[in-house]
């Protein structure tokens, strides 16, 4: 039987993709083992928001060449789509695909058996305007399934590099969309997250349909409990998607909604299309539908020609909304983008105290938040054991409104809802007892404990 080994760099899309192209492979008879492991054929999906994912993969990817200098090394995913004559430079690099066409992988890996040489099998990504149908009904390691829904993105904003090497936004039909929900609750799984490169922004490419019905859609799958968006951009919190949020009974009490900056300058700078204001009353609006509700966000702080003042405005703007989690970014200068070409760059020891800065402020509103369910009782999704000698029984998941929590459990709890009592609220999780099971196991649950 031959055999592959896999290395996802990147986002939660790419992770994704590599499920798909496993089953694709699974299905052709390979079998699956370990990256560090001796393999007939390597399979890197790389990363390329940052020079440093760049510079990553190539490591990875000589890596696989050293481990098994007769295996078929393929390199796939945005790293291989913005930049393959790079790549193909590497020696012992045999196959090259980018984000698109991947079910070609195959014809390519055999052109490359016959002819002993490499293949560069990309092609431009900003002619395609179809989304790539690729199968994933199961996880290898997960009780949080993933749902992607659409590819691409059209905001072309200066410091990032992704609409090229992800094309433009092009959406998931519909039916096919429904059909994988269907299957992923077949196999198991009580949660969906709905995940893309730009994913609320679905249907923006289509006549009749959008975002918002493909939620009521959703909300209709029977045995689905928990829906979660990955991320949704201000201006994708439609009046209509409010009011989806509103009836919903599935989708859970947490938005990730980028900010990126909270100074209207910048934000210009940044070509981000939208205002501090615009955005404070989306969110204003959305918590009025949503009780409870936790918004976390993205920041970037350093963002060329940042003065304090901005920085400030961008600190005051956090502390007011009250995220209940940030993902803090120094500004990186991705070759190629528009922002790592402007002038005054801000200095790295500027940028790393503000950083520093941010994320104190960050912890200190994520620890508020959670006080506000200290002695409540919550519903969690157990997700894994924590590896923990003084306390083996510790189970870790998370409650529909993304808090992390740890309590004692059994095995057999994990993929199933749990109710939750949270003793001791904090940050980066809570600590909570126990209380009862909701319903009985997943089967996905039951795969991740038998493993």
């Amino acid at each position: 039987m031959p055999t592959v080994a896999f290395h996802t760099l990147g986002c939660k899309v790419n992770h994704y993709e590599t499920e798909g192209i496993w089953r694709m492979f699974m299905e052709k008879g390979y079998e699956r083992v370990d990256f560090d492991h001796d393999s007939d054929v390597y399979v890197i999906n790389t990363c390329t928001v940052t020079n440093s994912g760049d510079k990553k993969s190539r490591q990875v990817i000589r890596r696989a060449i050293r481990k098994n200098p007769n295996a078929v090394v393929c390199v796939t995913g945005c790293y291989a789509q913005t930049s393959p004559g790079e790549i193909m430079e590497i020696p012992g690099v045999d196959v090259v695909v980018g984000t698109q066409e991947r079910k070609n992988i195959f014809t390519y890996i055999e052109k490359h058996q016959e002819t002993k040489e490499p293949v560069n099998g990309v092609s431009n990504i900003m002619k395609n305007r179809v989304f790539e149908e690729m199968d994933v009904p199961v996880f290898t390691d997960r009780t949080r399934a993933s749902l992607k829904i659409q590819e691409g993105c059209n905001n072309f904003c200066t410091f990032c590099i992704i609409p090229w090497s992800r094309g433009l936004l092009r959406s998931r039909d519909p039916e096919n969309v429904i059909q994988q929900a269907e299957k992923l609750v077949e196999a198991g799984y009580k949660e969906l997250v709905l995940t893309g490169i730009h994913t609320a922004g679905y249907g923006e490419d289509m006549k009749d349909y959008n975002f918002a019905m493909l939620l009521r859609e959703l909300e209709q799958v029977e045995g689905l409990k928990r829906i979660r968006i990955s991320s949704i951009e201000a201006s994708q919190i439609t009046d209509e998607v409010i009011d989806v949020l509103d009836k919903s009974e599935k989708i859970v009490r947490h938005l990730h909604i980028p900010l990126q900056a909270g100074s209207d300058t910048v934000l210009a700078r940044m070509r981000r299309k939208y205002s501090t204001e615009f955005y404070k009353e989306k969110v204003t609006k959305i918590r009025k539908a949503l009780p409870g509700l936790a918004i976390t966000s993205d920041v970037i702080v350093g963002f060329p020609g940042e003065t304090e003042e901005e920085f400030m405005e961008t600190y005051n703007v956090i502390k007011e909304i009250g995220y209940s989690e940030l993902h803090v970014f120094p500004f990186s200068r991705r070759t190629g983008t528009p922002a790592a070409r402007m002038d005054n760059q801000v200095d790295e020891a500027v940028k790393e105290n503000r950083v520093h800065r941010l994320i104190a402020l960050s912890d200190q509103l994520a620890k508020e938040y959670a006080s506000q369910y200290e002695n409540e009782v919550l519903e969690v999704i157990p997700e894994e054991r924590i590896l923990d000698e003084n306390h083996p029984e510790l189970l870790v998941g998370y409650t529909d409104n993304y808090m992390k929590v740890q309590f004692e459990g059994t095995a057999d709890m994990i993929g199933k809802i749990v109710r939750v009592k949270i003793t001791k609220s904090g940050y980066p999780y809570n600590e909570g007892t126990f209380v009862r099971v909701m319903e009985h196991a997943t089967h996905a649950g039951e795969k991740i404990v038998n493993q």
